[in-house]
């Protein structure tokens, strides 16, 4: 499923499973640049609760790449990247 660029000096973030049922979105675009460590934190303030309900066990890609949010806490998202909350799934 192709994506749209983000409006001009935004970055398009994606909500996947449950990650999109609490948000009531599949996507967002937010301001850039914005640290990496400071995303988060960003989505508390908009959704409140889902740092403790959602984030805590997301993988998380930037332009379709594994990041990890302590880790790469410096490293910034710009303008024009996708970032991915993606949540755990499970399969039986």
């Amino acid at each position: 499923m192709p994506t749209s660029r983000p409006r001009a000096g935004h970055f398009s973030i994606l909500y996947f499973a449950s990650a999109a049922s609490f948000t009531n979105k599949s996507s967002d675009d937010l301001a850039a640049p914005m640290k990496l460590s400071t995303l988060f934190d960003h989505l508390e303030d908009m959704y409140p609760a889902i740092k403790q309900k959602i984030l805590h066990s997301c993988a998380l890609t930037v332009n379709l790449e594994y990041v990890d949010v302590h880790a790469d806490a410096d490293m910034l998202i710009n303008e024009g990247d996708e970032v991915a909350i993606i949540p755990p799934v499970s399969s039986g």
